[in-house]
C-alpha cells in the first residue's frame, strides 16, 4: 500500500549540539510544518541561553510548540509534557500542518510519539522513598537502581534524585524493572519519520565546548542569577538541568566560576553519549551525517520516502 507523502508527524533527534533545533525550522518550512519541543528544560520560560533555545529571530517565523509555559519554580514530569506535547500534535493536525517534534530525550520523544502509558503513583511510597534519599543520599539510592534493573540506572545520571525516586517508586508498584514499563517500538499515529543526526564523538566533544563556550559568552551565569532569584533553586526539575546546576553551585561558594565550566562540559558530554546510546536502541531511525551539504534535501528524502526500509541505505554513510 502506498503511504501518504507527507508523515502525519516528522521526529529530529540526536545528541545534544548535534544541530537538531535548525534543521527542524528548515524542514518546517519546506514541509508546512510546525516545531513541537520535546526539550524537558525549554519549556521554561527564561532558561534561554543554557537550553540553546532558539531566539525568536532565528525561527524563522516558524511557531514553537510547548516552549516557554512553566515557570522554573515549577515541577515539569513526562506525564504532564506529554499530555501538552500531545495537544500540540493535535491542533497541528486540526490545521492541516505538519508537527516536527525536536529533541534530545529519547524518553520525552518517545512519550510523544508512542503508545505510552505511565504507572500510577503512590505517596506514601514515594514519601518513603524521598525520605531515605533526604537520609542516605543519591549515591546509595542509584546504587540500589542499579541492583535492581542495571539498564535503568545507565539511563539515570546519579544526581537525578527525582528520576531515580520515580524509578524505584515505579519498580515497587509494578514488581517489574522500570524498564520494562518502557513502551514497545509501537508508534501512536498511523504514519511518522525520525530523521537523526550522526555525529562523531569527538567533533560532538568539540561542538559542546563550544557550545558552553557561547553561553559563559552570552551571560549564561547571569541568566541563571536572574533565575535563582525567581526560585530556580525552589524547583525540583529546572535547578537539575546541565549548566544551571552547576553555575547555582558557583554561586553558592561550592567551587570556582571556571570548576563550573569545566563541569558543565563534563557532564553535557556525558549526557551526549547518554542520549547517543538510548536513540540507536530504536530500529525506525534514519540517521544522516550531521554535516551532509544537502543535509535538509535529504532529511526532506526521509520524511516523504515510501517505506521505513529506506534507512538501510544510509549505513554505508555512517561509517
Amino acid at each position: 500500500m502506498t503511504r501518504p507523502s507527507v508523515p502525519s508527524v516528522l521526529a529530529v533527534v540526536g545528541p545534544t549540539a548535534a544541530g537538531k533545533s535548525d534543521l527542524a525550522v528548515a524542514l518546517a518550512l519546506r514541509l508546512h510544518g510546525e516545531v513541537v519541543n520535546a526539550d524537558s528544560m525549554q519549556v521554561y520560560r527564561g532558561m534561554d541561553i543554557g537550553t540553546a533555545k532558539l531566539p525568536l529571530s532565528e525561527r524563522g517565523g516558524v511557531r514553537h510548540h510547548v516552549v516557554d509555559v512553566l515557570d522554573v519554580s515549577e515541577t515539569a514530569t513526562v506525564a504532564e509534557f506529554q499530555q501538552r506535547a500531545r495537544s500540540a500534535v493535535a491542533d497541528c493536525h486540526e490545521r492541516g500542518v505538519l508537527p516536527v517534534v525536536v529533541g534530545g530525550s529519547a524518553l520525552y520523544i518517545r512519550a510523544i510519539l508512542d503508545r505510552f502509558e505511565f504507572p500510577g503513583t503512590d505517596p506514601a511510597i514515594r514519601a518513603r522513598l524521598e525520605g531515605e534519599l533526604a537520609q542516605v543520599g543519591a549515591e546509595r539510592l542509584h546504587a540500589r537502581l542499579a541492583g535492581l534493573d542495571p539498564a535503568a540506572a545507565a539511563g539515570i545520571l546519579p544526581t537525578n534524585t527525582r528520576r531515580i525516586v520515580r524509578a524505584l517508586e515505579v519498580i515497587e508498584l509494578t514488581g517489574r524493572p522500570f524498564t520494562a514499563t518502557l513502551p514497545a517500538y509501537e508508534y501512536a499515529f498511523p504514519h511518522v519519520r525520525q530523521v537523526g543526526l550522526d555525529v562523531p564523538r569527538d567533533v560532538l566533544d568539540e561542538r559542546i565546548r563550544e557550545r558552553v563556550d557561547r553561553m559563559w559568552d552570552a551571560g549564561f551565569v547571569a541568566e541563571v542569577r536572574r533565575l535563582d532569584a525567581a526560585g530556580l533553586r525552589t524547583g525540583l526539575t529546572a535547578a537539575r538541568a546541565l549548566g544551571y546546576s552547576q553555575v547555582l553551585a558557583f554561586l553558592a561558594g561550592e567551587c570556582t566560576e571556571q570548576e563550573a565550566k569545566e563541569s558543565t562540559v563534563r557532564a553535557t558530554r556525558r549526557f551526549a553519549r547518554r542520549q547517543d546510546s538510548w536513540f540507536r536502541r530504536d530500529p525506525r531511525i534514519r540517521w544522516l551525517p550531521y554535516d551532509a551539504p544537502d543535509l535538509v534535501n535529504r532529511a526532506v528524502d526521509s520524511a516523504v520516502g515510501n517505506t521505513a526500509d529506506d534507512a538501510a541505505d544510509d549505513a554505508s554513510d555512517l561509517g
